[in-house]
């Protein structure tokens, strides 16, 4: 594992097995891997393996503790073994063996395990992401290229990582162990134990001189991660629990927290840690705001969505600091989000492996809007982010050039820090979205109307009413984002429109229609549609009323009795099949038929009038003249044949 994950997994280690007991050649490895030995707890389940014993915990240990040590291609092998052993898996394996798969650049593979991922998991919105996003690696395929990139010149054969800006410097953690008496060996990484180191930023970025950071910061645990105050004056850093004596938890582990110091006389004093500090949960990786009145970081603190998510606190006036507020749905999933960084326009980047990416950890970026709510997640892309562990990045805003650490292929150590220059810049793709809402019938704009816009999960995003002229705006919204407008108004039926935004910039008009639940009986209206009449059929070449015809006639004669005075036009119409005579005669036999029916009924013949239309007012391009014959279909036609009672007086 790479030595950095001490700083990210917060050893929030279930194994994805059971826990039934071992045969005795494993209690041993097992004990090593509770204890977060993995090094050790890896030898000996190999060892045990070569004799030929296998069983579904041992494997499901193996697989983990290659995925915790940053080793996913031994990962993938070993899930591999566990997937052919048995097929009674939990979900969470089948997500790691997925992520372990893709940095193998199996992507076919890993989509397959998602899959059933999704299917097992219940509401996981790592599972959600991956169902709502199948073509993620077009998306990110698109946002490729967009950046330069290089071996910083100052990494080791250690894990050296996560670079923050001091002045003309970077400060970085790193796991090679110059100047001390002895090497201190974590169990879980097998190398030395992190300190901060610093080196110099000279002409063009490129950085130089890495040497340790001797400023009162380093002791004999794990030092990490910092981020610095403009002035240079106040730093905040991770660190193993630890001030004047180590601290454990009821576990016995030492855990991380985030602690501060002030810059005097050349060295680092007065360093305490922050008050929502616990030693039964994990804070990591400050990230201070442009405006130094919040802090980013991550922890595993209750409140938690996954292994770990990302956090903001006020930093108050007076020194003191507000509740931490987890960051939400949009950033955090229910895996690993970590490594905050903020830029002054409102960039905000973090490291996560819950989000669709190439393998492992991927860099993601986010618009902090005003109300301080995020827009979409993008995934840089590569070369920024490769089938491996890509994280703690961080950008100079002047010249855009900046660092990203990586345990991708061809670096010099466990995890390596490398410079890039971004050449163009990711925008968000917006989407104006309005549009109108008017009566199906006369296309009559409507006011007033309640429209309410809503997410694929049907979230309420925002809700107006229209204006005099039937329309609404609901303003910019993501590309390529399914949302649903649902419309609503006394008197209409409650229409709701599916809509999908366009995947360039650009706008998104949405034409609504709606129905009348109870029509208005108006002269010149079509009593058929007041009443919701269905078509009233006639068998082939005949006019006699049918019992389904004679059905929906007496709908029209409940309302003529109800209006003793209303007139009514009957009007019938054909399709072209046949000759423009024939369709004529015809449905005035039809028509004739209607008055008939109705007159039969107690309707006075004074109030029906009448005349078939034929083929002669045909509502579409379905027209047969001269040869009879056309290419339209079943239904085309069926439009054509209808009936129709005009109200010529109430």
């Amino acid at each position: 594992m790479k030595n950095r994950f001490v700083f990210f997994a917060f050893f929030a280690l279930i194994s994805c097995g059971s826990l039934s007991a071992q045969i005795k050649k494993v209690d041993k490895a097992n004990n090593r891997f509770a204890n977060y030995n993995y090094i050790d707890a890896i030898k000996n389940y190999e060892r045990v393996v070569t004799k030929g014993y296998k069983s579904q915990d041992m494997l499901q240990k193996l697989g983990d503790a290659y995925y915790y040590k940053g080793d996913l291609t031994n990962a993938a092998k070993w899930y591999g073994e566990l997937f052919a052993f048995t097929k009674d898996i939990s979900p969470e394996c089948y997500y790691r063996y997925a992520q372990s798969l893709k940095s193998l650049k199996d992507y076919a593979k890993a989509d397959e395990m998602m899959a059933i991922f999704n299917q097992k998991s219940g509401n996981d919105q790592r599972a959600k992401l991956a169902a709502s996003q199948k073509d993620y690696l077009a998306v990110i395929k698109k946002n490729s290229g967009r950046y330069t990139i290089e071996n910083a010149g100052i990494n080791s054969k250690y894990s050296d990582y996560g670079a923050a800006y001091l002045d003309k410097k970077i400060v970085f953690t790193s796991a090679r162990d110059t100047g001390s008496i002895g090497k201190r060996k974590h169990t879980w990484t097998g190398e030395s134990f992190t300190d901060l180191y610093v080196a110099d930023i000279g002409e063009g970025g490129a950085v130089s001189n890495p040497k340790r950071y001797d400023a009162g910061l380093n002791t004999r645990v794990n030092e990490s991660t910092c981020s610095f105050t403009k002035d240079g004056k106040t730093v905040y850093f991770t660190r193993n629990s630890f001030l004047e004596k180590r601290e454990k938890n009821a576990s016995g582990a030492t855990l991380l927290k985030i602690y501060t110091a002030t810059f005097a006389n050349g060295k680092w004093t007065a360093i305490k840690e922050l008050p929502f500090n616990s030693n039964d949960y994990q804070t990591a990786h400050p990230a201070l705001s442009p405006d130094e009145k919040t802090l980013y970081f991550v922890s595993d603190m209750p409140g938690t969505k996954g292994a770990s998510d990302l956090f903001k606190v006020a930093i108050n006036g007076d020194g003191t600091y507000g509740k931490p507020i987890n960051l939400g749905d949009l950033i955090n999933t229910e895996g690993r989000e970590t490594f905050p960084m903020l830029t002054s326009n409102g960039e905000f980047y973090f490291a996560s492996d819950g989000h669709p990416g190439l393998g492992g950890l991927d860099v993601y970026y986010a618009q902090i809007q005003k109300d301080g709510s995020f827009k979409r997640v993008h995934n840089l892309g590569e070369p920024v982010n490769s089938s491996n562990d890509d994280f703690a990045y961080i950008i100079n805003e002047q010249d855009r050039t900046g660092f990203v650490s990586s345990n991708r292929a061809g670096g010099l150590g466990n995890d390596d820090i490398y410079r890039f220059k971004e050449i163009t810049r990711i925008v968000d793709c917006e989407q104006a979205v309005n549009g109108i809402v008017t009566d199906r019938e006369n296309g009559t704009p409507l006011a007033g109307v309640s429209v309410i816009l809503q997410d694929q999960n049907f979230n309420v995003i925002k809700e107006i009413k229209t204006d005099g002229e039937g329309k609404f705006d609901f303003g910019t919204q993501d590309c390529e984002t399914k949302l649903y407008i649902k419309t609503s108004l006394t008197d209409y039926s409650t229409v709701d429109t599916p809509v999908l935004t366009g995947n360039e910039t650009g706008k998104t008009f949405v034409p609504i229609a709606m129905e009348r639940i109870v029509k208005p009986i108006e002269e010149g209206n079509d009593l058929a549609k007041v009443v919701k009449l269905n078509n009233i059929y006639f068998d082939l070449d005949k006019a006699d009323i049918r019992p389904d015809a004679a059905i929906e006639l007496a709908k029209i004669l409940a309302v003529m009795n109800e209006y003793p005075n209303m007139e009514v036009d009957v009007r019938t119409h054909t399709d072209c099949r046949q000759t423009a005579k024939y369709n004529a005669a015809l449905s005035d036999r039809r028509v004739k038929s209607i008055i008939a029916w109705l007159t039969e009924k107690g309707i006075a013949a004074s109030r029906l009038t009448g005349r078939g239309y034929g083929e002669s007012q045909l509502i579409n391009d379905c027209a047969c003249e001269p040869t009879n014959k056309s290419k339209c279909t079943e239904e085309q036609h069926q439009a054509n044949r209808r009936s129709e009672f005009i109200i010529i007086k109430l």
